[in-house]
């Protein structure tokens, strides 16, 4: 956990706009006074996480859970769901489809939980989203991007709060192609996910006139990336795209500093990267243009609330994975208001097509035919220090309508 010094706090307050630390704002934050007791009508209200807490994707998978603990507080001092507090088993996943299926079964059977939430790889997330929907339970995603969770593989039960690999590639695409040219070597996990990110980059280069001149696929959990730059450097390309994610990522990063890359003016990115990259790199030796799917300079209410929230309970500022779990915990949580009941028809009934404060600049929306978060896209240049409130310059706003595929070009059937 990233710790922040007392000075450190009342410039983040500063900057999220003074009053959320000492106005009505926070209040709305803190609930009611340490003093008051909320008197709840009945047992909770079950949300149980399922997370990678000990995979290369361990970082971010902690924020998740960070993120959905600030919702649920604020729900919880403001009265719980339906009368009822809400509660978050968490489980880890490992990354492991037998780990993830056996700690979702245990959910399910002896926890009870009313919703399934969770998940970064994306075989783990179509094995959850089966189970889902076997035993009639809702599942939000959060951080799979695979395109099989709202194309081939999508159904009833599982919604999908991460953006697309569709949506994330071409937001990022025609500015690395503008700044580092269209002629590109990838390094790719060799994971479902991985796989996943390099045809989406290689879909949206070619649609610029690109082309990919050369990939190395590495196995998840590598730390040693000495070879594959090595490789990408003797093929002269104009960037290195990095199909890759979490510990991976960072350790390649690291790697392209120091290969010499950028002194020979070799541009790094790729789809998606974030806070929770920077952080374990001490915002030292990162570069590159990537996807991202938030960023604590988004200036809305609603987002600077969820700023304050996670600096008041973790002492960080939040990363884009905090977002999502605040955000989809928010939506699952609003949706059972909505309903008037857990029972999972009426929540998915609930969620089907609701527009609702994404904590961004666009439309934040599910669709009723695939149960995809349409969703602005950010493009953020990296630096080695923070920005104010995180450390990327952010390029455009992409709107997730434009990013997003459209109804004929999906193979969903729900």
């Amino acid at each position: 956990m990233d710790t922040i010094s007392r000075r450190r706090f009342l410039q983040l307050a500063a900057a999220t706009g003074g009053a959320l630390a000492f106005g009505d704002l926070a209040a709305q934050m803190l609930g009611p006074s340490p003093g008051t007791r909320v008197a709840y009508a009945g047992e909770p209200i079950k949300i149980g996480i399922l997370d990678p807490l000990s995979s290369p994707y361990k970082t971010s998978s902690v924020h998740d859970v960070h993120g959905a603990n600030v919702a649920v507080d604020l729900f919880n001092k403001s009265g719980g769901v339906l009368g009822r507090p809400v509660a978050i088993p968490e489980a880890d996943d490992a990354s492991n489809v037998q780990t993830a299926l056996k700690a979702a079964t245990k959910f399910i059977k002896e926890d009870r939980v009313d919703v399934l939430m969770g998940t970064f790889n994306g075989e783990v997330a179509l094995a959850v989203s089966d189970l889902a929907k076997k035993e009639n339970k809702l599942f939000m995603v959060t951080g799979a991007h695979v395109p099989e969770l709202t194309g081939p593989g999508c159904n009833s039960h599982t919604f999908v709060f991460m953006p697309s690999a569709r949506m994330l590639s071409r937001a990022v695409t025609p500015h690395l192609v503008k700044t580092h040219g269209n002629r590109w070597f990838m390094i790719t996990a060799n994971t479902v996910d991985g796989r996943a990110a390099e045809q989406a980059m290689a879909t949206a280069l070619h649609a610029e006139g690109g082309e990919v001149i050369g990939t190395v696929s590495t196995s998840f959990g590598t730390t040693d990336f000495t070879t594959a730059f090595t490789q990408a450097k003797s093929a002269k390309p104009g960037a290195v795209i990095l199909n890759l994610y979490g510990w991976d990522l960072v350790h390649a990063l690291k790697a392209y500093t120091a290969a010499g890359l950028a002194k020979e003016q070799i541009g790094v990115g790729g789809m998606i990267g974030g806070e929770q990259i920077g952080r374990p790199l001490g915002y030292a030796n990162n570069a590159g243009i990537w996807g991202l799917i938030w960023d604590p300079k988004i200036n809305s209410e609603s987002s600077r609330r969820f700023i304050q929230g996670v600096i008041d309970k973790y002492h960080h500022t939040p990363t884009s994975r905090c977002y999502h779990g605040y955000a989809a915990m928010t939506q699952i949580l609003e949706a059972i208001q909505r309903a008037g009941t857990t029972e999972t028809q009426a929540v998915i009934k609930a969620l089907e097509g609701h527009e609702f404060d994404g904590l961004k600049e666009g439309r934040s929306y599910f669709r009723a035919w695939d149960h995809q978060h349409v969703q602005d896209v950010l493009v953020g240049k990296a630096y080695g220090k923070e920005l104010g409130l995180g450390h990327y310059q952010l390029l455009a706003t992409v709107s997730g309508d434009l990013a997003a595929s459209t109804q004929d070009q999906n193979v969903c059937a729900l």
